[in-house]
């Protein structure tokens, strides 16, 4: 693949990886327990910033050790067909579960986490303070949401040991930028004046988009990746 396809698969990866909520409700949670006890606009912004940069940092963190990973084991004889194909099968599978049981099937905007767990990061953002806790809250939420955001980040490093030192680094950047929309949205509009409750009521009136968004993104990568590297691959030598 040339650097601008591989560079489009990152971005849709990164796409992906934006989409899913767990991060986003719990920095709507942060910003609403914040503002519910009347702390001032630059508190609230200072708070969501520190979880949005907690964030950036886990994702940056994981991807660049995928990464170190694949590359320690694989050097520079290239990644074998069987492990992209792997990897494909990994994302269609990811997206077919977010398909099935992403939101619990009830109203609100419950997630598929066990209700102990979302418990316990409602209970950290109502506790949180500071702003070395929101960054502590954010990394926190990367971990939580690994099992449905790790298959684009192994596609994104698979795509990125083939580009040049440079390319890598710059498809990392854009991996991690593109990665935080959603949170760079919900944090412009909460400082912007709009009411959480607003921001809220449309999750909860689009969440089976967002759900079949996801999922059907994760499918289209994985088929995508499957054609343009594994058939591509196998036809030529044929």
């Amino acid at each position: 693949m040339d650097i601008p396809s591989s560079l489009a698969i990152v971005a849709l990866a990164a796409l992906i990886h934006a989409s899913f909520q767990l991060s986003v409700s719990v920095l709507t949670l942060l910003s609403g327990h914040a503002i519910g006890a009347r702390r001032s606009q630059a508190k609230v912004f200072r708070l969501a910033w520190g979880f949005i940069l907690g964030v950036g940092v886990m994702t940056l963190l994981l991807l660049s050790f995928i990464s170190l990973v694949l590359l320690h084991v694989f050097g520079n004889s290239g990644v074998p067909l069987i492990v992209w194909a792997i990897a494909c099968g990994l994302v269609l599978g990811i997206g077919i579960a977010v398909w099935l049981f992403y939101y619990r099937k009830e109203k609100g905007t419950k997630l598929w986490i066990p209700r102990s767990f979302a418990d316990h990061l409602s209970r950290r953002s109502k506790a949180t303070k500071h702003s070395v806790e929101a960054f502590s809250l954010g990394m926190t939420s990367v971990i939580a949401e690994l099992i449905f955001i790790i298959p684009s980040m192994i596609i994104s490093a698979l795509v990125l040991l083939q580009l040049p030192s440079m390319w890598q680094l710059i498809g990392i950047a854009v991996y991690v930028v593109i990665s935080l929309v959603g949170l760079l949205v919900v944090s412009t509009l909460v400082g912007g004046g709009h009411s959480l409750s607003k921001i809220q009521k449309w999750r909860e009136e689009n969440k089976g988009f967002l759900q079949f968004a996801a999922g059907s993104a994760l499918v289209v990568l994985g088929f995508f990746v499957y054609v343009h590297k594994i058939i591509a691959e196998v036809s030529g030598a044929i």
